[in-house]
């Protein structure tokens, strides 16, 4: 007897229907498994064969053949679990089968017949929404994140059997809300603008690249504030939406960074990977591929500590993202995409000891090996930074006289503000502008192209550096409620262009 089931696969964000055939025929006792899949996948039939047993349902002694299609597709991960243990089921007579077309199932199998969750839960719920599936199944622990995705029929269930009943009329499974929220960071780790003190131009200059969406690099000695006002980044950014948060919280289950029971993700991410990380752990990648710190940095910040630490590989697969944000994750046999738009904050001492042009005049590098430290960073990623900004030391006394300034809320409501006037020029922010909506809404007058011209050529700035400075100053200008970009919000932005 032949039964059918429905299923997904998922390759980076992408989610394939897949259709679980089990046949079972009269020969010599046997358990196949067929239709292109790896290892985890293969090693279900172990895990079924146990589930069913201890679910009470007696495994049938015959020739069991599954077969996952389309063949051509490579099917990875333990999702596979519920959907095999259920067509096996139905084709040995022991489950219903008029209501399998109905649903996908999702769920890995515990020995004892216990759903287990699976990762890439809501990418695969909005594909099969899209194709038309009236529902999904899946485990109690992926519940939550399922729930988010509208226009579809979401179950929960915590064993085998528990599906076998619902399936045969004679029982009942969770249904889901979306209720439940976390933030996608560790807010412990974030402080307050209000916190810091000193360093009134790197405020402002963050308070410009909140609103603009524009990437950032400190540079200064030990001590001066950069890490501090790094973490504060994401308190000054603009609260997510809708579509925000369910983009963000699918990367995060594709890269299963979901906790059980989660649902849509509420803060801004923050991402702060150790210098030692590897092209792989930064840009994503692996077999099969899963999001690297800055697909799971999309939307939100990522903060690169000890910038000229990084492997020069890591650093070098950020220049596309930064530019297109995305990565494309190329293998023999997969491609995956992720999307990453993210703001890069980004430090680094003056040199290697870190007190280069102190007034204290503690430095001893040489400066051959000053240029060298400052040379791992090339200068095509240099070039993608808007803000380069250079943090002094501050000390006992300026700390205990300088004011605390405004606290994130009150920046970030300037900051919204902005970003309201960029919206309603039908633009995400003004870093994402292109080359021809540079022109219609960043015309410079006589006096701020004059001074651009003049600043370029001092400076020695590429086309891309231009660009982004003018962008820089039409987000000055819709910081300060103003139509136009003027002399004033250029010469700003070409301040925020300091030279390593």
């Amino acid at each position: 007897m032949l039964a059918t089931t429905q299923s997904s696969t998922l390759v980076g964000l992408d989610a394939f229907a897949v259709q679980v055939e089990v046949d079972i025929t009269r020969a010599m006792p046997s358990f196949d498994l067929v239709g292109l899949a790896e290892a985890a996948v293969r090693e279900s039939r172990t895990r079924v064969r146990a589930a069913i047993e201890q679910s009470g349902y007696p495994f049938p002694i015959r020739r069991v053949t599954v077969n996952l299609a389309p063949a051509d597709v490579r099917k990875s991960g333990t999702g596979f679990d519920l959907a095999i243990a259920i067509a096996t089921l139905a084709a040995a007579g022991e489950c219903a089968a008029e209501r399998l077309d109905e649903w996908m199932l999702l769920g890995e199998l515990s020995l004892t017949g216990g759903v287990r969750g699976v990762r890439g839960v809501l990418p695969q719920v909005m594909a099969a929404r899209e194709r038309g599936v009236r529902g999904a199944i899946v485990a109690a622990e992926n519940l939550g994140e399922a729930a988010v995705v509208e226009g579809i029929e979401v179950r929960g269930a915590e064993s085998l059997r528990e599906v076998v009943e619902f399936l045969a009329g004679r029982g009942t499974l969770r249904s889901g809300s979306p209720d439940d929220e976390r933030d996608a960071g560790d807010e412990s780790l974030l402080l307050d603008l209000r916190d810091i003190r000193g360093q009134d131009h790197a405020k402002r200059a963050f308070e410009v690249a909140a609103a603009g969406g524009h990437n950032v690099l400190l540079t200064g000695p030990p001590g001066g504030g950069k890490t501090m006002l790094a973490r504060a980044m994401p308190t000054i950014l603009p609260a997510m939406s809708f579509r925000e948060r369910v983009e963000v919280t699918a990367v995060h289950s594709a890269g299963a960074m979901l906790r059980p029971g989660e649902g849509l993700l509420r803060a801004r991410p923050f991402r702060a990977p150790h210098h030692t990380a590897s092209a792989v752990g930064l840009v994503g990648g692996g077999d099969p591929p899963r999001p690297g710190e800055i697909a799971l940095a999309h939307h939100g910040v990522l903060f690169l500590d000890e910038l000229p630490e990084f492997p020069r590989e890591s650093l070098e697969g950020l220049r596309e993202p930064l530019e297109e944000g995305s990565v494309t994750i190329v293998r023999a046999r997969t491609r995956a995409r992720y999307p990453a738009r993210f703001t890069l904050v980004a430090a680094m001492n003056p040199c290697p000891c870190g007190y280069h042009g102190d007034p204290s005049d503690r430095c001893s590098c040489p400066e051959e090996r000053v240029r060298r430290y400052r040379g791992r960073v090339s200068g095509p990623l240099l070039d993608r930074i808007d803000l380069v900004i250079h943090l002094p030391p501050m000390r006992m006394q300026a700390l205990q006289q300088a004011p605390s300034g405004p606290s994130s809320a009150e920046v970030r409501a300037r900051v919204e503000r902005a970003r309201e006037a960029q919206r309603a020029r039908g633009e995400e922010c003004n870093a994402r502008l292109g080359v021809r909506a540079l022109r219609e809404t960043c015309a410079l007058d006589a006096q701020g192209t004059r001074l651009l011209e003049s600043a370029s050529d001092r400076m020695g700035l590429s086309a891309r550096a231009i660009h982004r400075v003018i962008k820089v100053a039409r987000t000055v200008a819709d910081l300060e409620g103003a139509e136009r970009v003027g002399v004033a919000h250029v010469a700003e932005a070409i301040g925020y262009r300091a030279v390593l």
